[in-house]
């Protein structure tokens, strides 16, 4: 049996609720991690620091990133980019979540 339209419509808005929730946990994971890395102290452009992200996600998706057209480094970001130890705790901006 077919459902009607309205089901249907109650179906997608639920799962568009679901869809928000989603990313705004995302979101306040990943804003927690930067901040505690200290990003929220750096003077960026939005475009530049959009392009490192894609780099960062490249990196940990295996060399299969996709590019929104941030400014980016000539050439394999993996020979271009020095790797950094993160820190944790005090050192990385405390030790408790925001």
């Amino acid at each position: 049996m077919k459902k009607p339209s309205s089901k249907i419509r109650e179906e997608i808005a639920r799962l568009q609720d679901q869809l928000r929730q989603a990313e705004t946990r995302e979101a306040e994971r990943i804003g927690r991690i930067a901040l505690k890395a200290g990003l929220g102290e750096i003077e960026i452009d939005e475009g530049e620091l959009q392009a490192a992200f894609e780099e960062l996600a490249k990196r940990f998706r295996g060399g299969k990133g996709v590019s929104t057209g941030g400014k980016k480094a000539n050439g394999d970001s993996r020979e271009s980019a020095q790797t950094t130890p993160v820190t944790s705790g005090a050192a990385a901006g405390g030790d408790r979540e925001a």
